[in-house]
């Protein structure tokens, strides 16, 4: 069976509202998946230049957008092209104190499970 991605019009030659409301939920299903991956990498950027743990990264970029009121998909491609030698946009102070805060959490969690403390 062969599936083609060509307009099947109606007999009519009017598509029907469920052919245009699954191209809508497809275009929205396929920006969700880009933004899922930039802000993978992005994290994944923090794990690496910051030392922070995963959970954390993400946490970082979530408090960055909150913060700065910048989409969340657009922090995360911020971080990437920080990353790759291009400057960080206003949102740098913002994602240098969460990145800050986050380490002192881990700091306390530390300590708080060493033994004798």
């Amino acid at each position: 069976m062969t599936t083609s991605r060509v307009q099947r019009p109606a007999q009519d030659g009017v598509r029907d509202g469920t052919d245009v409301r699954l191209e809508r939920e497809n275009a929205q299903l396929r920006h969700a998946v880009e933004s899922h991956a930039t802000v993978d990498q992005a994290i994944g950027v923090l794990i690496a230049l910051c030392q922070i743990p995963h959970a954390a990264g993400f946490e970082v970029l979530r408090e960055v957008s909150q913060h700065t009121n910048v989409k969340l998909h657009t922090v995360a491609q911020s971080v990437i092209d920080w990353a790759l030698g291009r400057p960080l946009p206003p949102v740098d102070d913002e994602l240098e104190a969460a990145v800050q805060r986050h380490r002192n959490r881990q700091g306390t969690r530390s300590q708080a499970e060493a033994p004798g403390s």
